[in-house]
């Protein structure tokens, strides 16, 4: 295994980290989630991160406060069953247990997405549109992955940033995270 530079070595949150909401004097904005963002990470993210890198962020996307909100989110949107046919419903049953089993899947790097279901909507002119439908586990990783790093990109673009602006700097900023 390659030695990683000690510069780029990823600093750990210790266990008992305060949570965003209890952050002193700091707001950090209004896409990062006090369930999710700790203390320091919301200073690094209102100071800047040194090296201008982010690292170790799947185990925030890991953390069962993360999933949980993920799993809020996803079912507050309703939605139909994916391509494995469990509905949300079914998925809440088991819910904890489903949970734990998608974080252990994720910090192993073993998770991978479902295939998704295709379904034809109607347009206004009459015909119709794909949709993709991911299954449930799917939709909470997604779910999980943008409350971790959606701040970090937003923390970047000025209030007056028009999209275009937005994809064009978080491409860039892209480039340079997988350089």
């Amino acid at each position: 295994m390659k030695a990683v530079p000690e510069q780029e070595q990823a600093s750990t949150v210790p266990a008992r980290a305060k949570q965003g909401a209890n952050a002193q004097g700091v707001h950090p904005g209004p896409k990062a989630e006090a369930q999710v963002w700790t203390e320091r990470m919301v200073s690094a993210l209102v100071n800047g991160v040194k090296g201008g890198r982010w690292f170790s962020l799947i185990d925030k996307v890991c953390a069962p406060a993360t999933l949980a909100l993920a799993w809020t989110k996803v079912r507050s949107n309703r939605g139909a069953a994916g391509a494995d046919g469990q509905s949300l419903e079914k998925f809440a049953a088991r819910s904890e247990a489903y949970l734990n089993e998608l974080a252990s899947a994720l910090r192993a790097g073993s998770y991978r997405p479902q295939p998704v279901r295709r379904v034809d909507i109607l347009k206004g002119d009459g015909g119709t549109r794909p949709l993709g439908i991911p299954v449930v586990k799917d939709r909470i990783a997604q779910a999980a992955m943008k409350l971790v790093i959606e701040p970090i990109f937003e923390a970047e673009f000025l209030e007056g940033s028009s999209a275009s602006d937005r994809d064009a700097a978080a491409m860039t900023r892209w480039a340079r995270w997988t350089a």
